[in-house]
């Protein structure tokens, strides 16, 4: 979830540090007070393009800066993320965001205090915040996002990841037969460097452990004189000559001695004897030892060669032994192809059908699951709509079939909607009022919150022309996704304002040379908050709005 926002010289805004808590927060303001830069920010932060347009006029430069914290799974998903495009993983949880645009200067992005590129960021600010509203992108525009909501929705992920693995069988199938084709007979001399190649790797022990022997031993034959020497030296210092073992036989007459004349030295004698007798024989393992590391010109040179030839496979096929192995089984199978290339061809060309066969009939069965859970999901959002002010509206999920498979099966899963009764059922991103958008993304929202994993939900004009009456079930809709995510709401409506569990107000101070901006928080200030309904209501100053603002909070 956010926690902690920072916003400096963005639009109208000077300078701005937030504190956000879990649940549903709203924002409100006069029209034109500038509610919008806290959604920009946010849009920064979750990668947004943006020009220098967007810095505050007469600054140099503006910055963004955003904490967030993650368990769990979520936890787990971001640090994913986070390796795949080579960046500082979380620490204690926690994702640090920070986003500069300067006039005169490049645009600046770190993630976890590393410079990080504008795509990572995009693909972070995919897995921590979705946003609902005009001008913003939103996921559920996507096909992409579409399906896979709709198997989270159905609980077929678990089925989706079992046909990726078998598709990328067939994939690999297809393309080891696609690479035999085209690639032709090899020649004798091809054939016999492949196999060199082949016998080069498989005199290697490339298991973890055989690595870590063979770099052991390099290191001792290496450093074999050296080793030897201080072996020696420690032997020596612990031999019975001229080492500290001289001195044993006259300590252990004490020892003897003072248990005679007191018993309870007894136990202390005896430990003597014992560490005495572990001196003397790790004196004779650092001899032995020492013996080993004798330099041996044979066992170096065969020992330099293994290292030199590990050293040449890590530089060609990298440092993975298990990438390496993987790179000689596949030299083999191309060697033993070439004694009968067309019947190699025709068994994969069988294998593959077989595996495509299997394959269409798991998609079939996997777009029959897609279609019953769209049915369900269709009429749980169905109901929940009319609530939000859609008394006849069509809500349709559609699933079809695609010629081609993927790795996710054959489906092509689209949503779509008539807001009116008369009107065209038409793809989310061709419904033209961003208003009805936004609450139909609140009632997929609230149907989905359970499966839905992203952290953030953002809405914008989720109120837009509706009433008092509807704005009071958006309220409690959003309050409801609230338990489960953190939601953030710009609204205009005291009734949906009313129901947040924080109330942060935007106001807009104009000075004869100046116009700002200013972020304030209401939480604290029961006072303030009813000042604020009771603007939204009409009149601050009128009693009956004052009276049905406390109303509206004790309701919420």
């Amino acid at each position: 979830m956010l926690q902690f926002l920072r916003i400096q010289n963005l639009a109208l805004l000077d300078r701005a540090e937030l504190e956000f808590a879990p649940g549903f927060t709203a924002v409100t303001g006069e029209t034109g007070a500038g509610k919008s830069v806290l959604l920009g920010a946010l849009s920064l932060l979750a990668g947004n393009r943006a020009d220098k347009t967007v810095i505050r006029q007469g600054a140099e430069s503006c910055e963004v800066e955003g904490v967030l914290f993650f368990s769990g799974a979520a936890l787990t998903r971001v640090n994913t993320l986070l390796e795949q495009l080579s960046l500082p993983a979380c620490e204690d949880g926690t994702l640090v965001l920070r986003r500069t645009l300067s006039q005169t200067k490049a645009p600046r992005i770190q993630i976890n205090g590393a410079l990080a590129t504008l795509g990572a960021l995009q693909t972070l600010g995919e897995s921590w915040v979705d946003f609902h509203g005009p001008g913003e992108p939103q996921k559920l525009f996507q096909e992409k996002h579409q399906r896979e909501m709709l198997d989270a929705f159905g609980k077929l992920d678990g089925s989706v990841i079992k046909f990726g693995e078998s598709y990328a069988v067939w994939r690999a199938g297809l393309r080891e037969a696609e690479e035999l084709a085209s690639g032709g007979r090899m020649s004798p001399d091809e054939i016999e460097f492949t196999r060199l190649q082949i016998s080069r790797i498989e005199e290697l022990d490339l298991t973890p452990e055989g690595l870590a022997t063979l770099e052991r031993d390099f290191n001792r034959q290496n450093k074999s004189q050296e080793l030897a020497e201080l072996a020696t030296e420690l032997e020596a210092g612990l031999g019975a000559d001229e080492g500290v073992a001289a001195k044993f036989p006259a300590l252990v007459r004490a020892a003897r001695k003072l248990a005679e004349l007191d018993s309870a030295a007894a136990p202390l004698a005896q430990r003597l004897e014992a560490a005495i007798l572990e001196m003397q024989e790790v004196g004779g393992d650092f001899g032995r030892l020492g013996a080993e590391l004798e330099f041996d010109e044979e066992t170096a040179k065969t020992l330099q060669e293994r290292m030199s030839r590990w050293l040449e496979l890590q530089r060609r096929y990298g440092a993975d032994p298990t990438v390496v192995r993987a790179k000689r089984d596949e030299l083999a199978r191309k060697v033993a192809a070439q004694a009968d290339i067309e019947g190699t061809l025709a068994k994969l060309a069988t294998e593959s059908a077989t595996r495509e066969k299997a394959l269409r009939r798991e998609a079939a069965k996997l777009r029959a699951s897609r279609a019953e859970a769209a049915t369900v999901l269709e009429k749980k959002a169905a109901k929940l709509l009319k609530s939000l002010g859609f008394k006849q509206a069509g809500l349709e999920i559609a699933v079809t079939a695609a010629p081609d498979l993927r790795e996710h099966g054959d489906s092509q899963v689209e949503i779509l909607f008539a807001p009116n009764p008369g009107q065209a059922a038409l793809p989310l991103n061709k419904i033209a009022s961003s208003g009805e958008t936004a609450r139909l993304m609140l009632a997929l929202k609230a149907v989905l919150a359970d499966a839905d994993a992203t952290p953030l939900l953002v809405f914008d004009e989720v109120d837009a022309n509706v009433g008092g009456e509807i704005g009071a079930e958006v309220g409690r809709e959003l309050a409801a996704l609230g338990a489960r995510h953190q939601v953030l709401c710009v609204t205009h409506l005291p009734q949906v304002a009313a129901k947040a569990a924080r109330h942060f107000v935007v106001e807009k101070n104009h000075t004869a040379k100046a116009t700002n901006v200013l972020l304030r928080e209401l939480q604290a200030d029961a006072a303030a908050r009813v000042d604020e309904l009771a603007r939204m209501l009409g009149d601050r100053s009128a009693k009956s709005a004052q009276q049905h603002a406390k109303a509206l909070l004790a309701a919420g």
